[in-house]
């Protein structure tokens, strides 16, 4: 038995937002938005692009089968947009803008949205910052109203200020105690050093503890403009619908700008320079050693990323991989094991990590060697190629199952790549990879010197340099 679904808005039969929508304010008035529609994917719902006259960018995908929307306010500003002495305010301003506005204290704007069962959140990556909510589809204008207000708006109070540098300066000590995560930031360090992606995003106490109010202020108007910001949506909702109540919600804050267009991509040169393979060990009396072994990869717009996501997945992407099956399930070694490729706008990374008994470390890392060697010398076989397709597309597929997963998808698209990829065209793309082209970038990128990061019980001189 079929039952309709209620539509929150009024159905948008143009996909072109009204003129005037906005109404008063410097970005509306006589100013008109720009709107297209991206695709109409038989797999997902129709997806629109709205352009503001300011420069903000809004992007909707409408799943009429969805009770819920996903809300997503993001920002072209992450960790690796900091000078030194800046580092960790992307992340400090991110907890602050939580703390209130000109119209709604911090415990106003979590109790808006947990009293319709709600939920708000927030990241901070090194490219990006991202502030998000989920929400009944009748709730949307509610999160909208919200989210737009807490992040055009905030004023930044000294008190709150001093409040979560507390906050920030424990949350810092508790990530020193998980071994796990810290041997990923010093594998970053070993390869980019001093550059600001080999930073901590989350800043030092060196860093943390003198950063004023002043400064971050100085951050947050400085980079928060309008044409750094894509709005992202996606569920039971209407654009046009959507696009009004932004302009609304953003009208008279300082989001409410004279006419501009949206920032221009990354910029991708200079490239990155990486540092020469090292090896960076941090002491510390642990029951397990962590340890990640890798290089540099390739950056996110290189044609050869759907080639390294196959190859990734051959080598120890699951626990049919060649890492895992060889370190764990034969030799029961490591109890977690697992290579990772990251890409960033100009530049990238690829590595190993496996948690082990100390007294392990060294056949582990002897095996992850000999494996990559391997690899880079032989290649991999047809059926492993085509195991690895099959598992970046179903796992594709299988995480756009819900909208959160889809709003981020939106977002990411146009603030990384200044386009969305439909899903048929995407699947075509991966389904397209050749054995050729994976063991061509498996012979180059595996034979890389390979920097080592390590934290455990050992000294530094347990290991040798590459």
């Amino acid at each position: 038995m079929s039952r309709a679904v209620r539509a929150p808005f009024p159905p948008d039969r143009r996909g072109v937002a009204p003129s005037g929508a906005a109404g008063a304010g410097r970005s509306g008035g006589a100013a008109r938005a720009v709107t297209r529609t991206i695709s109409d994917d038989p797999l997902g719902g129709t997806v629109r692009r709205t352009v503001l006259p300011s420069g903000l960018r809004v992007l909707t995908e409408a799943i009429p089968a969805m009770r819920s929307v996903s809300f997503g306010i993001w920002v072209a500003v992450g960790s690796r947009d900091e000078t030194g002495p800046q580092s960790g305010a992307a992340h400090f301003l991110e907890h602050l803008l939580f703390k209130g506005t000109r119209k709604r204290s911090a415990l106003e704007i979590s109790s808006a949205i947990e009293a319709v069962g709600g939920e708000t959140n927030a990241f901070t990556t090194k490219e990006y910052t991202c502030y998000y909510a989920r929400v009944l589809d009748e709730d949307l204008p509610l999160a909208i109203d919200v989210m737009c207000d807490l992040v055009a708006d905030s004023v930044l109070e000294e008190a709150d200020v001093e409040t979560e540098r507390g906050v920030i300066l424990e949350e810092i000590a508790m990530h020193d105690d998980e071994p796990g995560d810290e041997v990923h930031d010093l594998f970053v360090q070993a390869v980019y050093g001093d550059h600001p992606l080999g930073r901590l995003i989350s800043g030092t106490e060196e860093t943390v503890t003198p950063m004023t109010r002043r400064q971050i202020q100085d951050f947050y108007r400085g980079r928060y403009t309008a044409p750094q910001i894509v709005i992202a949506a996606a569920g039971n909702l209407d654009h046009a619908a959507v696009v009004k109540l932004v302009r609304q919600a953003l009208r008279d804050t300082p989001l409410d700008t004279d006419a501009a267009v949206p920032a221009p991509h990354r910029p991708t040169t200079p490239a990155v320079r990486t540092q020469p393979a090292s090896t960076l060990v941090e002491s510390k009396e642990t029951e397990q050693a962590h340890v990640i072994l890798g290089c540099p990869g390739i950056d996110r717009a290189d044609e050869r990323r759907f080639a390294l996501g196959v190859l990734n997945n051959v080598l120890g992407g699951g626990m049919s991989s060649r890492l895992f099956q060889e370190i764990r399930e034969q030799r029961g070694l490591a109890y977690s094991v697992y290579s990772y490729a990251s890409q960033y706008a100009d530049t990238g990374l690829f590595a190993v990590y496996a948690g082990c008994a100390p007294g392990k470390v060294d056949e582990v890392l002897q095996l992850t060697r000999a494996e990559l060697a391997r690899v880079a010398a032989g290649g991999l076989t047809e059926a492993e190629v085509a195991r690895g397709k099959g598992m970046s597309k179903g796992s594709f597929v299988l995480g756009l199952e819900d909208t959160g997963s889809r709003m981020s998808r939106l977002a990411k698209g146009e603030l990384l790549y200044g386009d969305l990829m439909p899903v048929d065209k995407l699947l075509a793309r991966v389904d397209a990879v050749t054995v050729e082209e994976v063991n061509t970038l498996a012979a180059e990128l595996l034979a890389r010197p390979m920097s080592l990061a390590v934290v455990g019980p050992f000294a530094p001189t347990d290991f040798s340099t590459p």
